[in-house]
């Protein structure tokens, strides 16, 4: 397995690759000005060396005479010399050379003007890179240029260069190297100190571990900041919340969410196990705060969706409630059959005839009502509630026209849990010795009036009750969720549901309403 570099290392190999890059940038640097300061210098020097010489009295005379020449080949030596030059020549007006090693033949002049009476200061390259002065000697009588003088100094190498340049490149290259590896190191800690000690591998397979775990799940991961902006949210949370695509960094306050999620998001509603509705969603919220060095950093939310677990719950009431209406049925029928017993033995064939009357209406009205509602499970659901009402005392009347016609399975379950809610709510409200009367029509849509002798609410409290978690009873935290739900489903499928006083109405389209 190939090693991999700490962090620190490969901090210090970055500041290193900088200070090399830096270095070789000032090199250059150096040696181009290095360049430039020995073409001025030099060259302000060497034509100094040529103007003295060009003045000088025997070498205006004796450049046109070839007597002289000797004599001017001494001077010019004696010229370099003092100037450490490299050469020193002399040539006529004709551009020929009159001293030096190359005497009788025409001077390099390159792009000099010099036999137009013009100095000039360059560089010359015929293999070997000169800098050299051209200087025009006048005639002392008239001023007439007689010939020119060349100095010349050899151009350094690029090695020379470079060695006259490396001991002040050495200095920054030590200076650099220094400070490079000092604020590696001490960066090396601030980063490790900020990270918790990983290093960016151990960092990188953690994003990805939480990356697979969180899109992996199928509870909904929400993760928020100190400020209730969000940080992460797995594609479960997006989908149970029905937030954008880009909510991650956005504040929650920006995700349009429900009441009771924004509550429990940001921890107004505390608790384990927070059921609340999104639309015609029942999600199961738990809220954790993260605490890191006793500082409070945001919290981590996950969400479980128990609707379809809510629907099988309902479902599995109904056919609870159905088997203890039997039971009671059942005993009821056992007391009505002592009672005519004791009734016979009495003598009382009168009272007999009167009771078994009174018994079948009430059976017979129950069953006429229940074979206008075409759907089983609700008409199970009213003979259940019937009974649970005489239990406590309630009067239950279903209206006599009640009828409701086939029935598709999703509306079937809608209807259920409306009618359920709705006939609960009012049985709690009338209490012993109350009466609940329910109304069920049917068209476009399916309305359910319910009624009751309780106190009814106050017209303030009208859209309030219908408020997830709302509830006049003790225990509000396990109540409200009723009357909620049933809004709910009523607005999802296009209808609604109010309350006037005592008397609720609920009207569910049994066409559901495009999706919003």
């Amino acid at each position: 397995m190939r090693r991999r570099f700490s962090l620190a290392g490969q901090l210090l190999l970055s500041q290193l690759g900088i200070v090399l890059a830096v270095v070789v940038a000032v090199g250059a640097v150096s040696l181009a000005e290095a360049d430039a300061a020995f073409r001025t210098d030099e060259g302000r020097r060497l034509r100094s060396v040529a103007e003295n010489l060009a003045a000088e009295s025997t070498v205006r005379a004796g450049i046109t005479d070839p007597l002289w020449y000797d004599a001017l080949a001494a001077r010019a030596e004696s010229a370099r010399a003092v100037a450490g030059a490299t050469y020193v020549v002399i040539g006529d007006r004709a551009g020929v050379l009159v001293t030096g090693p190359g005497a009788g033949r025409p001077a390099d002049l390159g792009d000099s003007d010099v036999l137009r009476g013009r100095a000039w200061v360059g560089v010359l390259d015929d293999g070997a890179r000169r800098l050299v002065a051209h200087v025009p000697v006048l005639a002392e009588s008239n001023g007439e240029i007689v010939g020119f003088v060349v100095v010349g100094l050899t151009y350094p190498t690029f090695a020379g260069q470079l060695a006259n340049a490396t001991p002040g490149l050495l200095v920054y290259l030590t200076l650099g190297l220094v400070l490079g590896v000092a604020g590696s190191l001490l960066l090396a800690r601030r980063v490790k100190r900020q990270t918790l000690g990983l290093e960016p591998t151990e960092i990188t397979g953690l994003v990805e571990h939480r990356e697979a775990m969180l899109h992996g799940i199928k509870e909904g991961v929400i993760g928020t900041d100190a400020a209730d902006r969000v940080t992460l949210a797995n594609d479960e949370a997006v989908r149970l919340l029905g937030l954008p695509p880009d909510a991650v960094g956005r504040p929650l306050t920006e995700l349009g969410l429900a009441d009771g999620v924004f509550d429990v998001l940001t921890g107004r509603t505390a608790g384990a196990d927070q059921v609340v509705l999104r639309d015609d969603r029942v999600l199961v919220l738990n809220r954790m705060p993260v605490i890191v060095r006793g500082r409070d950093v945001g919290s981590v939310t996950t969400l479980r969706d128990r609707t379809e677990l809510t629907a099988l719950r309902r479902e599995l009431d109904v056919s609870r409630l159905a088997t203890d209406t039997l039971r009671a049925q059942a005993h009821e029928f056992t007391n009505r059959l002592h009672t005519i017993a004791g009734l016979v033995e009495l003598g009382e064939y009168d009272e007999v005839v009167r009771y078994v009357d009174g018994t079948s209406r009430r059976h017979e009205s129950l069953r006429d009502v229940t074979s206008r509602i075409s759907d089983p499970a609700l008409a199970a659901l009213l003979v259940a509630k019937a009974s649970l009402a005489a239990e406590r005392g309630v009067d239950l009347r279903i209206d006599p026209a009640a009828a409701i016609g086939p029935l598709d399975e999703e509306l079937a379950a809608d209807l259920v849990t409306v009618v359920g809610n709705l006939v609960d709510n009012a049985i709690d409200a009338a209490g012993p010795g109350g009466w609940v009367s329910v109304s069920i029509t049917d068209g476009d849509g399916v309305v359910i009036r319910v009624r009751d002798s309780g106190p009814g609410v106050a017209p303030a409290q009208a859209d309030e009750v219908f408020r997830q978690g709302f509830s006049t009873k003790d225990a509000a935290g396990t109540r409200g969720f009723g009357l909620a739900l049933t809004r709910s489903i009523c607005v999802r499928r296009g209808g609604s549901a109010t309350v006037d006083g005592s008397a609720f109405t609920a009207v569910v389209p049994r066409v559901r309403a495009a999706a919003r």
